[in-house]
């Protein structure tokens, strides 16, 4: 859209503009917060809190190690492959402040994926729970990383209870397969040594390479958005401005969604260090009951989550007793949200779940729903300084109201791909724009809303169908927990919508729900086959994999 449309529809507690140039890199927004939140508290994991100021203690510790007693400069890539704990926020700002470049991993990630994207990062150095170190003992010979860190998962508590929490993991819960890495430097090794330097800071200017950040490889190869220092700094200006009522060193926001993935770790890890905020890790969230005792520890103020997730705490009885009057946002990312989902969580919670719309390449975030005027169904409106315009498929731009491909522009757009500069060149183009690869419709009055992943879009008899309407659909029906709906080849009508569902109601039939679709929705878009299962595939950020069940 033209930049003149929007200037009227923003609310007047979202500015329309701000100067995204206040920081040079993430290190300068690091170093104020440190000074200014000192001794509130800043994360908390397992029965441990760290306030800004060991933070900065720790990070100190971590980065003058690799300074003194490593080959590695600043530039060189670290991989942190880590679930959430502790020792991830101090790996990131440590890693940081010796002027590395982070590589985010997946902990779950197989061999394969482990060694192509440690290969394509050209990383050097690996930091890495012992959990997983099975599978880094068999591609390590592969790779050119030297310096391996590794770290079990209590390391980050105190004294006894650090002893008896790894001896837990290991000897109880037997989950550390045995590995051979001779070596490898213990985390609690490198912490100590650290300890006895004095860090020389880093100081990265605003277009060094802070995060090689890899898309999921749900089409094609995974690739590494190069997001510079600009790129993040921008868009933590940005969401605060967007964002607004949050009050500085006040906010409690749990965190289950990994730290590793683009969502979190700028909305949650830096975001909250940014505000001053206290981030509660949950570090497994998929153990709901456990996840659950965790939250009724804490008034927290705010919670960041995503579809699947609501629906499985709304699921826990004990969830549904805690106490929300001190609960003020809660923000949705990752995947598209559901409206009777939405619908269900205001009902049990009283609070409107923020959704917004971002992808790796752009920092993340593109649109947020103004707190004051939130529309559920939408991903709200641009972000301050961002630009947006839907095109058509010989890529003219389209008037309001018209489903297109949703492009971007703006300070958080990523600087390319590493290395693949044809990849990059297919996705951004001369002026700066982003194909984002979503088709969405921009509303008269500025609202947006995704009508859906470009590459899912079923075509049937010529006619566009959009799983996430008749995954919506299928989810006010009362007994269905969970659907995915894909597009199957068809002898009539081309393709055909196959659609997947998880039962909440162990008793509901084929004929009931497609009596309910079929009352909601038009004849051609009601799924000609549907499939009961007991779980649907998903990404470890629990997003559902549409691709998985097309390939089976």
């Amino acid at each position: 859209m033209q930049v003149d449309f929007w200037k009227d529809k923003y609310p007047a507690d979202m500015p329309f503009e701000i100067d995204t140039t206040v920081y040079q890199s993430v290190n300068e927004v690091f170093h104020e917060a440190v000074r200014k939140y000192a001794d509130l508290p800043a994360v908390s994991n397992m029965g441990r809190t760290l306030t800004y100021r060991e933070l900065d203690r720790l990070t100190a510790a971590f980065a003058a190690y690799i300074q003194n007693e490593t080959d590695l400069k600043p530039g060189d890539r670290i991989a942190l492959q880590m679930p959430n704990i502790l020792q991830y926020p101090v790996a990131v700002f440590g890693a940081m402040r010796a002027g590395l470049i982070i590589v985010n991993t997946n902990p779950l990630y197989t061999e394969r994926e482990m060694l192509h994207q440690f290969n394509d990062s050209g990383a050097k150095a690996l930091l890495v729970v012992s959990n997983f170190c099975d599978k880094v003992e068999k591609v390590l010979p592969q790779t050119g990383i030297k310096t391996v860190i590794v770290t079990d998962l209590g390391d980050a508590l105190p004294g006894v209870k650090r002893l008896l929490t790894n001896f837990v993991v290991k000897k109880v819960k037997k989950m550390v397969p045995a590995f051979n890495l001779p070596n490898a430097i213990p985390y609690t090794t490198v912490m100590s040594r650290g300890a006895k330097y004095q860090v020389k800071d880093a100081k990265p200017v605003a277009g060094d390479i802070a995060v090689l950040q890899y898309t999921g490889g749900t089409t094609g190869v995974a690739k590494g958005a190069m997001l510079t220092h600009a790129n993040l700094v921008a868009n933590l200006l940005q969401m605060r401005s967007a964002l607004g009522g949050i009050e500085q060193g006040k906010e409690v926001l749990i965190v289950p969604l990994p730290l590793y993935h683009i969502f979190a770790f700028v909305v949650c890890c830096l975001g909250m260090m940014d505000q001053g905020g206290h981030s509660v890790l949950i570090t497994n969230p998929r153990d709901i009951p456990g996840f659950v005792k965790e939250l009724a520890k804490w008034r927290f103020t705010a919670l960041a989550g995503l579809n699947t997730l609501f629906v499985a705490l709304m699921q826990n009885a004990d969830f549904r007793k805690l106490d929300f009057s001190s609960l003020k946002r809660v923000m949705a990312g990752g995947m598209a949200m559901q409206v009777k989902v939405a619908e269900d969580w205001e009902k049990l919670t009283g609070v409107t779940i923020c959704e917004g719309f971002g992808m790796t390449e752009t920092s993340p975030v593109v649109s947020v729903n103004p707190l004051s005027a939130i529309r559920i169904g939408t991903i709200g409106m641009p972000l301050p300084n961002t630009q947006v315009k839907v095109i058509d498929d010989e890529g003219k731009e389209l008037e309001p109201g018209h489903a297109g491909e949703l492009c971007v522009k703006g300070p958080q757009v990523m600087k390319g791909y590493w290395q693949r500069p044809e990849a990059t060149d297919e996705i951004l183009d001369a002026d700066g724009w982003l194909k984002t690869g979503d088709v969405a419709i921009v509303d008269r009055d500025g609202y947006m809303r995704i009508v859906d992943r470009k590459k899912d879009m079923i075509l049937v008899s010529g006619f566009n169908v959009y799983p996430n309407e008749i995954e919506d659909v299928a989810a006010k029906h009362d007994g269905v927990l969970e659907s995915a709906a894909i597009g199957v080849p068809d002898e009539k009508s081309g393709e055909a919508v196959k659609l997947f569902v998880v039962k909440k109601d162990p008793n509901l039939s084929e004929d009931v729900l497609l009596q309910h679709l079929r009352a909601n929705l038009t004849g051609y878009k009601v799924p000609k086959h549907i499939t009961f299962r007991t779980d649907l595939p998903k990404t470890n950020v629990g997003k559902i994999l549409r691709r998985e069940l097309r390939g089976q």
